[in-house]
């Protein structure tokens, strides 16, 4: 006799026999299956790029029928025509074919189907006249509000599946993660989303308390009870690896802060061109492709900027796109890679100009930023795509000359670059100290320091050392502390400049004879 579980909401089953050590569950779209083994909790994908494209192309496109509620509280960002055209794109990326859509609007959801009775029936039959199988919603479903859509649409006797926005996004995030930690926080999202969605395919099993089936049930437990216990067990597992991860990269980015070169994290709307900026900026070759969530993993690059006078090398990052309604399980299971924005020195915040909805992509990405206590960082916001507009460059960056620290670029044709590098070069001026310091002669490496990192603004030969006034990262101008020359302003003017070199050398002389 088999037994096993069953995620319900269009995501399919797949049996366990008894003595099998994995939990095996079809996607939500039918693309990828996702298997956890007891003793290696990895997210199995399809391998190539290559390979998922022949088997799309070998494969029936599923149509899909999209629902969208208009509720007033979601106005103020986005109209209820621009979130179901995104919903589209999302669909399209996940690999179906939209064949229809419809709206509603209400004030309130409705508790058992979330849309009203008339809109069941009105979807229903547009779903059959389309030969649509799957309704996807665009915002959350509850496990009930899916299972009750899906019987109300015809059920599994029709072949109908009921999707919302995060189970769409949850499967094109299951699609593109390529490295093991992007893998494992996909995993982690999954599971959560899942978990709430399981039920029970064989009742004959809560005749079975106590037997304790493959050593997994405990007293009294039924199959339903083991397979929810059996979830939370690998989320806990993959939690603490992903601990693991986090730490991992709290070393690296502390490792990163020791050579004292300054970070960027690369943020955005998905979709608006990070991973083309981040290549034409290090002329490195992270995948990037017109197309949602095409890049999950963060990736750091060096980039040589001698255009640069201060700091002619930075750290770029490459992060995660952003997306209204982004599922909470995805902010979560991904903290330890958006941490790398919080620790960044600079956040580049990327808008793709040629959007119409650009305005409220923008806002998305800022409230992102906030939640994630980044919100107050050091930001360039980058205008890009401008090589899809109508406006020239030059127009553009008139209208970008007007906000603050805003750049007019086209990271696929490399223009406007030098302009976004300038502004780099400023902001993380903005960020140093000014120090006063006396090296001395045979403090070569210090002097290096100082011209690869800073900004020279006086500098003086005297007999003990060069006399030097700059501006130079806060991690430098800690460790020039014991040479500082503590002057104040008014009491330089005072002097001569002969008195005022002798000061200094008192000055000198106090710090190193205490």
């Amino acid at each position: 006799m088999v037994s096993g579980v069953c995620f319900v909401g269009g995501l399919g089953w797949c049996p366990v026999r008894p003595g099998s050590s994995s939990l095996v569950g079809v996607d939500f779209v039918g693309f990828r299956v996702a298997s956890w083994k007891r003793r290696s909790c990895v997210l199995m994908g399809y391998g190539t790029k290559e390979e998922e494209d022949i088997r799309r192309e070998t494969q029936p496109t599923e149509k899909c029928y999209l629902v969208g509620v208009d509720f007033p509280r979601d106005r103020s960002m986005f109209s209820i025509d621009e979130s179901l055209e995104e919903l589209g794109q999302l669909a399209e990326t996940a690999g179906m074919e939209v064949v229809g859509s419809n709206t509603q609007k209400l004030n309130s959801p409705v508790t058992s189907t979330y849309i009203g009775s008339g809109k069941v029936r009105e979807v229903k039959t547009a779903m059959a006249a389309t030969g649509a199988k799957t309704c996807v919603l665009d915002d959350e479903l509850s496990p009930a509000q899916q299972r009750t859509l899906e019987r109300a649409f015809g059920g599994e006797q029709a072949g109908i599946k009921v999707l919302d926005r995060t189970a769409l996004i949850l499967d094109i995030f299951a699609q593109h993660a390529r490295t093991r930690e992007g893998q494992l926080q996909v995993e982690l999202a999954l599971y959560q989303y899942r978990l709430p969605r399981l039920t029970r395919l064989w009742t004959h099993l809560e005749r079975q308390s106590g037997q304790g089936g493959v050593g997994l049930r405990g007293p009294g437990e039924t199959q339903l009870e083991s397979d929810r216990r059996i979830i939370n067990e690998k989320i806990s597992a993959l939690r603490r690896t992903l601990e693991s991860v986090r730490a991992h990269r709290k070393r690296q980015r502390n490792s990163r802060k020791k050579m004292d070169i300054p970070t960027v994290s690369v943020v955005g709307y998905t979709n608006a061109g990070k991973s083309t900026l981040v290549n034409a900026l290090t002329t490195s070759t992270i995948f990037a492709e017109d197309m949602l969530f095409a890049t999950l993993d963060p990736t750091t690059r060096r980039a040589q900027l001698p255009e640069m006078a201060v700091h002619p090398e930075v750290l770029i990052t490459d992060t995660v796109g952003f997306i209204q309604k982004l599922p909470t399980q995805l902010i979560a299971a991904f903290r330890a890679t958006l941490e790398e924005v919080v620790e960044a020195d600079v956040v580049i915040h990327v808008v793709d100009y040629s959007n119409p909805m650009r305005e409220a992509h923008e806002e998305t990405v800022d409230s992102v930023l906030q939640d994630l206590g980044a919100g107050n960082k050091p930001t360039i916001t980058v205008w890009n795509k401008l090589d899809l507009v109508e406006e020239s460059l030059e127009e553009v960056s008139l209208a970008a000359v007007e906000r603050e620290h805003t750049i007019a670029v086209s990271a696929k044709e490399k223009q406007g670059l030098d302009n976004l590098v300038a502004e780099i070069g400023l902001v993380l001026t903005e960020l140093m100290t000014d120090v006063e310091v006396i090296v001395p002669y045979d403090r070569g490496d210090i002097m290096n320091e100082i011209y690869t990192q800073g900004a020279i603004e006086y500098e003086q030969y005297l007999a003990e050392g060069t006399y030097i006034a700059a501006a130079v990262p806060t991690a430098l101008s800690k460790k020039l502390k014991s040479i500082r020359v503590d002057l104040e302003a008014e009491e330089l003017e005072e002097l001569s400049e002969a008195d005022m070199w002798k000061q200094l050398a008192k000055k000198r002389h106090a710090t190193t004879n205490p």
